[in-house]
């Protein structure tokens, strides 16, 4: 919530006032503990986080607690609110970030780290955990970026690692057990601190980075252990195994301006088999877990009712893959249809049965259609899992066409392992097969034909297998944009590139250790906020903060490590052993082409065909994975 005085003067006035539907709003005089759930990014994008919508409903069942929103502002609001020292609150009741007792902050892109620090300070809260008051509240992180949690160790007392369902809850009652004088603030001493810090360390899936040191590495790795016998050396991550009765919102936050994704949505399923070796949250959500047709159909039906939406969007890794998709979607058309509602689907694997499923989805409305073939060359597919050919696309594409659909999105991704030029040109030839196909299939219509493609870069992310390879430079990054751009002249085709320079701050960051807080710290003193936003990032501020600490740049962007290096996120285990994680690598190495493969003949097997993978070596991977089905789809 703003004052009058800051609203009149700020673009979309709407994202700082609450009062939504279903928004929850206690009175905190009443309340045994406060709980503001932070989200570092814009109103808009926060809302669009199912996962926030999720801890909110999950937070707020419990009656002696109170729980708010709270979202990063705009630059116009941020920059008033400084000169008029009115601190970040929540949206229900207007009360001040340093006032809770427990502060929650999702980490779900490495852009936003600097947006933490600003939501932080704005806030009232100390920026370093080290320095905070006994009576600040405790900062928690959580979600995708929390598997490596170096890189923002100096602010946070604590990180939840996994599914938020259960342990967040954990949490809470480990706060509401303390002594009183630890639960009134203006009591609490820094001994009651971290005593509540060193048992908070005890519970499943947290990690407290206060309690380890740091021992350099023979690479220059800064990478942790306990700094005494009760603190666990393994942080295992939480998994919700009861999936199907796990708490959902039947009647999430509706916003009042439209969000980035502004549509109900409905989670079927979490996790995936398909075991993409590029694909963070391929591993970090393992198992493969499902709710039951009769569940989704309920819920989705509370959903409708309880927010008026006219779309339901069906959320998971890989929607085709629940086991009774079919019978969902007819049965959420048999619920909906009548009220004019809409089901959606989101990327989907790139097969004729992922068409003929948007085809079915789409009886009341045709939304998007997007498919990701993530390569133009079949090897390369292979290489990283991607269990899709180039004829699997043309005939998905045929069949999209045929049904009616004129805009499709493509998604691909360069600089994959073995990469070369041949392979970025074959997506451009990939793509102009679409448009042809596009353009018989449409006729007279082929007007309306559009093709949006997004193309981003690969950033080995840990816990994959891709996690030990380098990062491709800014400089060859650009060279294959460009190089692609000169091969889609279609006036019917739309590309996005993500950034070059961004991309290569990311991955240092995916990949870093605890040396990066300072460097952190000082691209957010230069004024550096909202960075996952083109406009507001500047990779000049990211070149003079490391030079500051005497470090380049592009030499940390270009490092790998060899497979038997410790690694700064080795102390969190997703369940997935780094012998698989090897063992995956290994497979990728033998699906790319050696130099004779591209010139004189394969040394396999002497196929000199270079847009499609040695049939000995596929082979060979494929005999070697038999033994590995069980470990792909569970844990090792």
């Amino acid at each position: 919530m703003l004052p009058e005085t800051i609203l009149e003067s700020v673009q979309s006035p709407a994202r700082y006032i609450g009062g939504e539907v279903n928004a929850v709003v206690k009175d905190p005089a009443e309340m045994e503990l406060s709980f503001a759930l932070c989200y570092p990014d814009v109103y808009e994008v926060g809302m669009s986080h199912l996962g926030s919508q999720i801890l909110y409903h999950v937070i707020n069942s419990r009656p002696e607690v109170q729980c708010e929103r709270v979202f990063h502002p705009w630059t116009d609001a941020a920059e008033l609110m400084r000169q008029q020292d009115v601190p970040l609150s929540g949206l229900e009741t207007g009360r001040p970030l340093c006032d809770f007792d427990i502060v929650g902050i999702t980490l779900q892109y490495e852009l936003t780290y600097t947006t933490i620090l600003s939501l932080l300070e704005l806030g009232g809260i100390t920026l370093h955990a080290r320095q905070r008051r006994p009576s600040e509240p405790i900062v928690i992180g959580g979600g995708t970026c929390a598997y490596n949690p170096e890189p923002l160790a100096d602010f946070f007392d604590a990180f939840a690692i996994g599914d938020g369902e259960e342990v967040v809850g954990e949490i809470i009652d480990l706060y509401r057990q303390q002594p009183a004088q630890f639960r009134d603030a203006d009591a609490r001493s820094a001994a009651d601190r971290e005593e509540f810090l060193r048992q908070l360390a005890q519970v499943e899936g947290v990690y407290v980075p206060s309690l380890y040191e740091v021992e350099r590495t023979e690479e220059g790795l800064l990478c942790p252990r306990p700094t005494s016998a009760d603190v666990p050396n393994i942080i295992r991550r939480r998994i919700v195994k009861d999936f199907e009765n796990a708490a959902f919102p039947t009647a999430p936050v509706v916003p009042w301006v439209e969000a980035v994704h502004d549509r109900a949505q409905l989670e079927i399923a979490r996790g995936c088999t398909r075991g993409c070796r590029f694909c963070q949250a391929g591993i970090i959500y393992r198992p493969v877990r499902e709710k039951s047709v009769a569940t989704l159909r309920a819920q989705a039906r509370q959903i409708i009712a309880n927010t008026g939406f006219d779309e339901i969007t069906l959320a998971a890794l890989n929607c085709p893959d629940y086991s009774r998709i079919e019978e969902l979607i007819d049965g959420l058309h048999a619920d909906l249809t009548d009220q004019r509602v809409s089901v959606s689907l989101p990327s989907l694997r790139t097969d004729t049965f992922s068409v003929n499923l948007a085809d079915k989805v789409s009886q009341v409305r045709k939304s998007g259609l997007t498919l990701a073939p993530e390569s133009g060359s079949d090897h390369l597919r292979a290489a990283i899992n991607k269990e899709v050919s180039h004829q699997d696309l043309l005939e998905a594409v045929e069949a999209a066409f045929a049904a009616g659909w004129e805009t499709i999105k493509l998604y691909f991704m360069i600089g994959l392992p073995g990469e070369t030029d041949k392979d970025v040109v074959a997506i451009g030839k990939l793509i102009q097969q679409v448009v042809e196909i596009g353009k018989q299939k449409l006729g007279r219509r082929r007007r309306h034909l559009q093709i949006n493609v997004s193309v981003a870069c690969l950033i080995p992310k840990p816990h994959t297998p891709f996690q030990w390879h380098q990062q491709i430079s800014v400089e060859e990054l650009k060279h294959k944009q460009q190089l692609l751009r000169s091969h889609l002249t279609s006036r019917h085709v739309n590309l996005s590139c993500h950034s070059a320079e961004g991309t290569m701050v990311e991955s240092i960051l995916s990949r870093g250790d605890r040396s990066l807080g300072p460097i952190i710290e000082h691209v957010y003193r230069q004024g550096a906020v909202l960075e996952g936003w083109r406009e507001y990032f500047s990779l000049e501020n990211w070149t003079a903060a490391f030079s500051a600490q005497g470090r380049d740049i592009l030499t940390e962007a270009g490092r790998e490590w060899h497979q038997s290096s410790r690694l700064p996120w080795d102390h969190i285990d997703t369940g997935i052993s780094v012998d698989f994680l090897r063992q995956e690598a290994a497979r990728a190495e033998q699906l790319i082409p050696t130099e004779d493969c591209r010139t004189d003949g394969c040394h396999h097997c002497g196929l000199n065909e270079f847009m499609a993978p040695c049939p000995m070596a596929v082979d060979q991977a494929k005999q070697a994975t038999v033994t590995q089905t069980a470990e792909a789809q569970g844990y090792v």
